[in-house]
């Protein structure tokens, strides 16, 4: 995965040193508006996909710190931190002109919406952490996969998503493909919790669910409204700033809970070894964390919906590689629950296929009107 992002990198960085202004999704699509897309796709769905089983070999193997697993989710943005330097304005000798330094937002807005983002990821990730503890995974993964539900409906009220038949169609598909993954889960996870502990963990899924979706609708809203660039470095700055807040949320969290006392007494009696925990959390932090920008990424360059239904495509992705990995059963439901999320994600890319063609189309006509115009202008 390193040596993707590394390459991914280079072909991003030829057009990325200066900075302009958001641009409409409407315009024409470039050849490398797509590649950059498809790395984001393959950065999203390998990241999440590996940080999930990754989660669940921590826990199997004796893990068992809510706030651990909360804190790998945000703790590998060091990582990105030289990809930052090197793709910031400010380090190249690039000239930044006045009208771009006067179109940046203020210092005080910046803090605070990264702090903001940052809060609300803590909270979020953390709202998940209880539900996988009190819900039996089959609940856990019905009510996850509301969450595309959730953002049809911020996106449409924060972001003016228009639902075209296709989209709504990528929409239904995919939320059918999560709920009969869910619906097959093994029957044997039942719950022993109390009542009460199962409702906190049901209220707390859904929040969770509603949560996230609003996170990704103001991501774009912000991109739109406040960044207004339309370079790599804003992606990674949405990304490490947050998460450097989030990280301290969990690291205080971590200790005002008390979880930090039973930390090494769990590394000692873990399964695997206390070298296998260590890498377990530290692989697990760098998925994450590119996952994490394949997620902004889509946002960035497509809409928080997209980059919703790319996230649920990672649905029936990880009982595929379950089976790989941790030799779990493969049946007919999940090969449907594939095949559907497929169908989801195709109908998803032939209407921004659909878009781009109209697109085209319209610049063409304007290009062809222009020059009709200069004509006549000529010949009068």
């Amino acid at each position: 995965m390193s040596a993707n992002f590394f390459v991914y990198v280079i072909v991003v960085g030829q057009n990325q040193d200066e900075d302009i202004p958001f641009t409409n999704q409407s315009q024409p699509k470039h050849y490398k508006w797509w590649i950059r897309v498809i790395s984001y796709i393959l950065f999203l769905i390998s990241g999440q996909s590996a940080a999930i089983l990754l989660g669940r070999l921590y826990f199997d193997k004796g893990g068992n710190s809510k706030w651990m697993a909360t804190f790998v989710q945000s703790a590998g943005f060091p990582i990105l931190l030289p990809f930052l330097f090197y793709f910031s304005p400010f380090a190249k000798s690039v000239p930044v002109s006045v009208t771009s330094v006067a179109r940046r937002p203020k210092i005080s807005t910046l803090v605070f919406l990264y702090s903001a983002f940052g809060l609300l990821l803590t909270g979020d990730n953390l709202m998940y952490s209880y539900g996988l503890l009190y819900l039996p995974v089959s609940t856990y993964s019905l009510l996850c996969a509301t969450q595309l539900a959730f953002n049809a409906v911020f996106s449409f009220f924060l972001n003016s998503q228009k639902f075209s038949p296709f989209i709504l169609n990528s929409v239904i598909l995919l939320t059918i493909s999560a709920s009969l993954l869910a619906v097959n889960s093994d029957s044997e996870n039942a719950s022993t919790v109390s009542k009460g502990k199962y409702v906190i963990g049901f209220l707390c899924t859904v929040g969770a669910s509603a949560t996230y979706s609003l996170y990704l609708s103001l991501v774009q809203l912000s991109f739109e409204k406040v960044i207004k660039r339309e370079t790599f470095s804003a992606v990674l700055d949405m990304q490490i700033y947050p998460s450097f807040v989030a990280t301290c949320g969990c690291v205080v969290g971590l200790f005002a809970s008390g979880e930090w006392r039973s930390l090494s007494k769990e590394m000692k009696e873990y399964k695997e070894g206390k070298v296998s925990y260590m890498m377990t959390l530290i692989f697990a932090a760098v998925t994450w964390q590119v996952a994490s920008i394949g997620l902004l990424g889509l946002i960035f360059e497509v809409s928080s919906l997209f980059s919703n239904v790319i996230s649920t495509l990672t649905s029936p992705v990880v009982p595929i590689l379950a089976v790989i990995f941790f030799h779990d059963k493969m049946d007919g439901i999940k090969a449907m629950a594939m095949l559907l999320a497929i169908w989801g994600f195709l109908s998803y890319i032939y209407q921004q296929y659909l878009d781009d063609s109209k697109s085209k189309v319209k610049k063409k006509m304007k290009a062809n009107s222009n020059e009709a115009s200069l004509g006549l202008t000529g010949q009068v």
